[in-house]
């Protein structure tokens, strides 16, 4: 595999240029570009993704740094902090979104067979939004309070992976629960959602659509029970009743029936109320599917505090949307190369790794074997010598 290339080319060896060229072609991102066409544009920020680095000085030193390494890594030369800040500002956002779903197209398969500890033939997505605090002075555009500006991640989450499969970005004010508007879930999908996404119209048009949703009810909830199903009280099932809405608006913006599961949490000492148009599945595996949500939280997580994706290169709306974007495409790429190594270490070991590495000139499978034997358990590693013989 290694022919002398850098770890920084053996990865971007994974991405298909020529999906990434049509959707510059779409966009016409190099079009009267004469220093910094898009990939070579790609190739800066996602090494500054990967290597953690803090803005765009930083990123040109670092690699200005590298010298004649940057050839063997795919950079045509250095990379100028100017041209870099005019290039995120300049090029159309739309370039590295597109070529992110592309490279979400290729990991999904890969990650297909992941096991859930949940037995479901549908896909399992979790819906849920974080948001990045901004100066609203340096970012007028993101309006969130009156003092204070901010953009959100509306993220709908493949939980077998898991990997992002639609994100939109939008500025603070926007509610989380309008993104519904723009998701089109496969039929027979499952969506798991907090409770701020309690919206029974459009709920009913996902119930219309053949997709079964798993949400967590408010607790001025007014309904009718119907009848009730017997429960298995050790599974921390409370009550499994189906029942009607009644309020004067619900009733009408949803007039089926739903399933209205009591779960009681033993870890958090709480009781959980959820609703869900699904009524075949079993009652304990409802509060199993909305636990899952929780992978949704850690991938947030993950990417603040591992990506750069709160501390921005550029205050326009499109540089900041570039970089999240390329931020996003960044760890896809990453969990994709995972798996096609059959790498079996965390992906934020893995990432640990390349970011220390990118410029050697070693087999990344080599890398990662030198990084468990460096790392070999010893039995008496903790353990001081009582006697020295």
């Amino acid at each position: 595999m290694n022919q002398g290339q850098t770890v920084f080319a053996q990865l971007m060896q994974f991405v298909s240029h020529n999906d990434f060229g049509r959707c510059v072609e779409r966009y016409n991102g190099n079009r009267r570009v004469r220093g910094l066409p898009c990939w070579q544009q790609f190739l800066a920020m996602a090494f500054a993704q990967i290597t953690g680095r803090e803005s765009l000085r930083d990123v040109e030193i670092c690699l200005g740094a590298q010298g004649r390494r940057l050839y063997h890594a795919g950079f045509r030369g250095p990379v100028k902090r100017s041209t870099l800040a005019d290039a995120n500002e300049r090029r159309d956002w739309r370039i590295y979104a597109d070529f992110a779903h592309t490279l979400i197209a290729m990991a999904r398969p890969l990650y297909a067979q992941e096991d859930l500890g949940i037995d479901l033939e549908g896909t399992i997505y979790a819906l849920d939004a974080s948001t990045i605090d901004l100066c609203l002075a340096l970012f007028p555009w993101a309006r969130f309070r009156r003092a204070k500006g901010a953009v959100k991640l509306h993220t709908l989450l493949d939980l077998r992976g898991p990997i992002p499969v639609f994100i939109d970005i939008t500025d603070g004010k926007v509610h989380d629960v309008k993104v519904l508007d723009q998701l089109v879930p496969d039929p027979g999908s499952f969506v798991v959602m907090d409770r701020g996404y309690m919206d029974f119209e459009r709920l009913y048009r996902l119930a219309q659509a053949s997709c079964f949703f798993v949400i967590r009810a408010k607790a001025n909830l007014q309904c009718r029970r119907r009848y009730s199903r017997p429960i298995l009280s050790e599974t921390g099932v409370r009550s499994d009743q189906t029942v009607v809405l009644t309020g004067v608006k619900s009733a009408l913006l949803y007039p089926g029936p739903l399933r209205r599961v009591s779960y009681y949490s033993a870890e958090l000492d709480r009781r959980l109320v959820f609703l869900t148009n699904n009524f075949a599945l079993p009652a304990a595996t409802v509060a199993a599917l909305y636990r899952c949500r929780w992978q949704v939280e850690l991938f947030f997580k993950w990417i603040k505090q591992h990506l750069r994706i709160k501390r921005f290169f550029g205050t326009s709306a499109n540089a900041v949307k570039t970089q999240i974007w390329i931020a996003v495409a960044v760890y896809v790429l990453i969990a994709i190369v995972r798996k096609k190594l059959h790498a079996t270490h965390s992906l934020y070991t893995f990432l640990q790794v390349l970011s220390l590495t990118l410029f050697e000139k070693t087999p990344i499978q080599s890398l990662l074997q030198r990084f468990d034997a460096s790392v070999s358990p010893d039995p008496h590693g903790n353990q001081l010598p009582l006697f020295d013989f």
